[in-house]
């Protein structure tokens, strides 16, 4: 039921590309929270996606941007104002791409021409989207503005590859922006770190159904789904965290904080040699 936690709020969400993206699930409990919103993504992902069925849902405006492209951004702040009329409340960043992921290229034989793409796509795109909302004073003071993380940037999976390298990226980008926003305009910048989730995006990485059920035994509410992180997500857009910046969030059912789970030690337990 909906409380309309963001009556009158306006936002941009960023990488919605079909109903498993937490973007397209933040995006929709947002509105029924009582925000307006623009949804934006890369051109491909507009063709490729079903973001127009999102729009419609929500009665949003889509308005493609290349995440990492200055002149792109520049135009999706500006355009975002004038379709909102004014300026935005908060901002989901919720942009990730590994060419070595999708080519099963191994961290230990990466291809660098790709691991710069990826970091570009999936973590210097946080700067550039902040550093355009700044230049056009896009966002409202005690605004927030989310990006979404995974504890593979402080702890080593392997088939999480240079993804892993582009979330510890994004985390210090969103700890050093939220610095100097903050003092600027009382502007907050955290990063959510969501528990393994069913995404086009997350399904893509190796021994992802490996990651998933390690990560349900091991965490005491089990894993956090992508409607729970929507709505995590729309909490941290409200005014009942405006004191809250410069965190890592961990959104994860306990994971980040369980040494071992009592489910992992009895599937490890061999069977006695009769």
């Amino acid at each position: 039921m909906s409380n309309q936690l963001l009556k009158g709020k306006k936002g941009i969400i960023f990488g919605a590309l079909d109903e498993r993206s937490i973007a397209w699930k933040t995006a929709l409990v947002a509105v029924a929270e009582g925000a307006e919103i623009v949804l934006t993504n890369a051109p491909i992902a507009l063709r490729m996606g079903k973001i127009n069925e999102l729009a419609k849902a929500c009665n949003a405006q889509v308005i493609g941007a290349d995440a990492t492209s200055d002149a792109d951004l520049d135009a999706l702040m500006v355009k975002s104002m004038e379709v909102l009329g004014g300026k935005v409340d908060f901002i989901l960043h919720s942009i990730g791409m590994s060419p070595n992921v999708r080519k099963n290229i191994e961290y230990t034989n990466t291809n660098h021409e790709n691991f710069l793409k990826t970091l570009d796509i999936s973590a210097l795109s946080l700067h550039r989207v902040l550093q355009a909302a700044m230049k056009a004073d896009a966002i409202n003071e005690w605004g927030s503005v989310l990006a979404l993380s995974y504890i593979a940037a402080q702890r080593t999976f392997p088939g999480y590859n240079d993804m892993a390298d582009a979330k510890a990226v994004l985390e210090s980008i969103a700890r050093s922006f939220g610095y100097h926003y903050g003092f600027a305009k009382k502007v907050r910048v955290n990063t959510v770190s969501q528990s393994p989730t069913v995404t086009t995006a997350g399904s893509g990485v190796s021994g992802f159904d490996v990651f998933y059920n390690y990560a349900e035994k091991m965490s005491p509410l089990g894993n956090a789904s992508a409607e729970d992180c929507a709505k995590f997500c729309a909490m941290m857009f409200s005014d009942f965290t405006r004191m809250v910046t410069m965190q890592n969030l961990f959104h994860d059912g306990g994971f980040s904080n369980t040494g071992v789970s009592s489910l992992v030690i009895e599937s490890m337990k061999q069977p006695d040699n009769a």
